[in-house]
């Protein structure tokens, strides 16, 4: 810090100078009883303020004899350190600055006080150059009715990062939303080196502890709730499930739904008390490659078992309480597995069948003839059923009935039995089940379809309109050979169904057609055949002339008795 004196010397003002430390105006005062080392006298700088310079020349104006002693004064010469003026300035309790006070003369070379900076050069000389203007120097001593408040000094970063958590409403207790005190006046903050706020309103109670406190119940029950998490997780990967031990005990029917995983069957089968955990289940599902092959339906299961023993069951498929209509399989066949299922006396749903088919849905072009043998024989929609509980022979009927009828009117069999030149859709349910008995092969389907509807035609010379198909004869019988006989003694079987003896179709269908069945009834491939006759799996020989089909029909028996058949 510089340090200020009234020579060019670093000799600090003395301890009763009027300005020494921090005494200010107010200092001099005080001092007033005091020998003065400057005789009194003022500092007297080279710029004054305008405002001052004003309030003098004022004062002038109205006193006479002040404004001539200054004259007088300000043209006394310069004599140094030893010279004091006799007429001087004083700050006093009354007279300000304004009024004068006489002091006795002091007759020249005497000097009561030594003065500590006589020889030294003003501060201010006399070409007004300010010898202590060092950069950081305080500014010169200010009259009272001049003084300025010091701006605060300017925030600091240090301030910011102390003062900032304070400013939080977190923190401080404060309220956006409180309407109370949102139009009161709040005292300003001062800067650093201001005086802090002592008195005024007290501050509304801070919330600091409540918040904070919230703020840590938070935290702990997320800890909390995380730990759980983690430790359900780590026994879902590391644990083992929870397991029941044993086959289990009782009987509960379980519906597994279509595209189930092993999640949702093992969920499944822990809700209904199979196994103690889903987990138990799919860890005995992973270890066995066949529960992959699980199907969906309903199953018979006992409660309790363990993860292994619920599975094994599963993978069973006589356990899997469904019945499976194959394509192509007559109706009797299905009434017994129907009885079998629901362990019931055999004939039970055949005689349902015989006695309740109009209670069932069947479209209104079925049963369209008075010779079909059994008005459900079509209808019966190959596919898989779940069997239940609560399944009844009718109830069983009627759902494939359903799904038969919403089939074929997908497949638009009315308009299709027009285009075709059949006299019914019936007819055409008629030709789909004859190609899915006699075309061995899905492949041949097609071709089968155009020998059908080539031998229906009026102007058939090699079959004369008769179909002729062994097919016709095990429906009849409830059979299925191969060796049906001489044709010469089938045709003696009078029959509406028998096709050596009649024209045409039979009255109805002789089995159950599927979808690749259906499909080629509706879209025959075109062709001359008349006659055909498979010879090996992947072999069927078509032709056009009887003599032809002789030929086949002999490299057919070969086979035969190649196969040891």
């Amino acid at each position: 810090m510089t340090e200020y004196g009234r020579g060019a010397g670093h000799e600090p003002w003395h301890p009763e100078d009027p300005l020494y430390g921090d005494q200010g105006w107010a200092g001099q005062q005080a001092g007033q009883g005091r020998q003065d080392p400057y005789g009194g006298q003022p500092q007297h700088y080279q710029q004054e303020p305008q405002q001052y310079q004003h309030d003098q020349q004022h004062h002038y104006q109205h006193d006479p004899q002040q404004q001539h002693d200054q004259q007088h004064q300000q043209q006394q010469p310069y004599y140094g350190g030893g010279q004091h003026y006799t007429e001087q300035q004083q700050y006093g309790h009354n007279g300000g600055w304004d009024a004068p006070q006489q002091q006795e003369p002091v007759p020249y070379g005497m000097n009561p006080a030594a003065d500590p900076y006589a020889g030294q050069q003003p501060a201010y000389g006399a070409d007004g150059t300010d010898y202590y203007a060092a950069p950081d120097a305080y500014p010169p001593p200010q009259p009272p009715g001049q003084r300025r408040v010091p701006e605060p000094e300017p925030a600091t970063e240090w301030d910011a990062e102390q003062e900032a958590p304070e400013e939080h409403p977190f923190f401080t207790g404060a309220d956006d939303g409180d309407d109370a005190e949102a139009d009161e006046p709040r005292e300003p903050r001062r800067g650093r080196g201001g005086n802090d706020r002592r008195g005024g309103k007290p501050r509304k109670k801070s919330r600091n502890g409540t918040a904070c406190l919230f703020v840590a119940v938070v935290l702990v029950g997320g800890v909390g709730g995380l730990g759980y998490f983690g430790y359900q997780f780590y026994q879902d990967q590391f644990g083992a499930p929870e397991d029941f031990a044993g086959s289990g005990t009782g009987s509960v029917e379980v519906e597994i739904p279509k595209g189930a995983g092993l999640g949702q069957i093992g969920s499944i089968l822990a809700r209904k008390g199979v196994v103690k955990s889903s987990g138990a289940f799919v860890s005995a599902a992973t270890a066995n490659p066949k529960s992959q092959g699980i199907q969906p339906g309903v199953y018979p299961m006992k409660k309790e078992m363990s993860g292994k023993a619920a599975v094994d069951l599963m993978i069973n498929p006589s356990n899997l309480n469904a019945l499976i209509v194959k394509e192509g399989e007559r109706n009797v066949g299905i009434y017994a597995a129907i009885d079998k299922k629901l362990k019931l006396d055999s004939g039970t749903t055949e005689d349902v069948a015989e006695k309740e088919f109009k209670d069932l849905g069947l479209p209104e072009w079925a049963n369209d003839n008075p010779d079909i043998k059994d008005p459900l024989e079509g209808f019966l929609y190959p596919s898989r059923y779940d069997i239940g509980g609560k399944s009844t022979p009718k109830s069983v009927l009627k759902e494939m009935v359903t799904r038969a009828k919403a089939k074929y009117e997908a497949a638009n069999v009315e308009a299709e039995a027009e285009r075709l030149g059949l006299d019914s859709p019936m007819q055409l349910i008629t030709v789909a089940s004859l190609v899915q008995v006699e075309g061995k092969y899905k492949h041949d389907f097609e071709k089968v379809s155009r020998v059908v509807y080539n031998r229906l035609k009026p102007n058939n010379t090699e079959t004369v309109g008769r179909l002729e198909f062994d097919s016709t004869i095990n429906y009849i019988k409830a059979e299925s050979r191969l060796d049906i006989g001489a044709v010469d003694g089938l045709r003696q079987i009078k029959d509406p169904y028998n096709t050596y003896d009649i024209k045409g179709l039979p009255p109805g269908a002789i089995s159950n057609p599927g979808a690749d069945a259906l499909h080629s009834a509706i879209n025959p491939k075109p062709g001359p055949w008349y006659y055909f006759v498979s010879v090996t799996a992947d072999k069927t020989l078509f032709a056009v002339t009887n003599a032809e089909h002789e030929k086949n029909r002999r490299q057919y028996e070969e086979e035969l008795e190649k196969s040891g058949q």
